[in-house]
């Protein structure tokens, strides 16, 4: 045997020891492996569930289940304090006299009032609709019901719209809060005046500019929240309706009162007796009727707040 012959030999001969696999017949034939299959799944109970996802499904987190409870504990809490405080008020309304003038109860709240009302009116808007109202005012201007000077900040007073100011009122703690009051806007405005008096009894002005009906009048006359304290509101009224000017005057009111639906009306009513009782105001009066029989002309009228707002322009009637 030649060398090459030797190392084809030795080198088939060390390729087999390293497979260590016998080496099969040249006639066999090898049948392939038999294929995986995956064996089926049970059916499930319910056929509904066949077709359920397999994605996590997203759940409430314990943090927001909690604020959400607190928050339906606190508002139910808060109705039913509500009720109770309204079937509280009813029941001491039914009890107890409150005669038609409730004006003197302004006295003792004179000091307290700004702070008992301020909330009420920043979230009714009330300083955007007295400032709309009193800047209409010009010339020689009256206000009655003055009460703490609420609407001192809205006059056009530096801008000389107006002549001269009076201010009205029936409570002389509230007469002197604005008398403070106007000292500290207005130091350089002379013709201003302050009393305490009934608007029943108000007088013209006292100066000496003659009109062609050879009269003194007041240009403007401002009313806000007075009506519902007035013992006789309408005839307060048709008194400011004869000091007014009678072709060019004005008469402005922002007044609150009964509402356009009855169910409002009816909780008005019931807590009526022991609201007027404790803040001198009757806040169910219906102001519509009231300028009706006062006798003056409607320029202007609007509504808000469920109709319980009312704001008027107003001029002296035919004579």
């Amino acid at each position: 045997m030649s060398p090459s012959r030797i190392g084809q030999s030795a080198l088939k001969a060390a390729k087999g020891s390293a497979s260590g696999l016998p080496k099969a017949p040249k006639n066999t034939k090898i049948s392939p492996a038999p294929r995986r299959t995956s064996a089926p799944l049970p059916n499930r109970a319910n056929a509904h569930l066949r077709n359920l996802s397999s994605e996590p499904q997203s759940r409430m987190s314990p943090r927001t289940m909690t604020i959400l409870g607190v928050s339906a504990l606190t508002i139910s809490t808060y109705c039913g304090y509500l009720y109770a405080s309204y079937r509280r008020e009813v029941t001491q309304a039914q009890l107890i006299i409150v005669p038609e003038d409730v004006s003197d109860r302004y006295n003792r709240t004179a000091r307290t009032f700004d702070a008992g009302v301020e909330l009420s009116e920043k979230l009714m808007r009330m300083g955007k609709k007295r400032r709309d109202l009193v800047q209409q005012a010009r010339g020689d201007v009256l206000e009655v019901s003055c009460g703490t000077g609420r609407n001192l900040d809205y006059y056009n007073l530096q801008a000389q719209c107006c002549r001269s100011v009076t201010f009205v009122d029936l409570s002389p703690e509230m007469v002197e809060i604005v008398q403070e009051k106007f000292a500290k806007l207005y130091p350089g405005f002379k013709k201003v005046e302050f009393r305490t008096q009934d608007a029943r009894e108000v007088p013209p002005p006292s100066d000496n500019r003659r009109y062609e009906t050879d009269g003194c009048y007041y240009d403007t006359i401002v009313q806000t929240m007075g009506l519902c304290s007035m013992p006789d509101p309408a005839g307060a009224l048709r008194h400011l309706g004869t000091i007014t000017e009678p072709q060019h005057g004005r008469i402005l009111l922002l007044e609150h009162g009964r509402s356009h639906y009855d169910w409002l009306n009816r909780l008005l009513d019931n807590l009526a007796p022991a609201h007027a009782d404790r803040h001198g105001c009757w806040w169910n009066r219906d102001i519509g009727q009231i300028v009706q029989d006062s006798g003056l002309e409607i320029i202007e009228e609007q509504r808000w707040h469920f109709g319980t707002t009312w704001r008027y322009v107003l001029k002296p009637g035919p004579s």
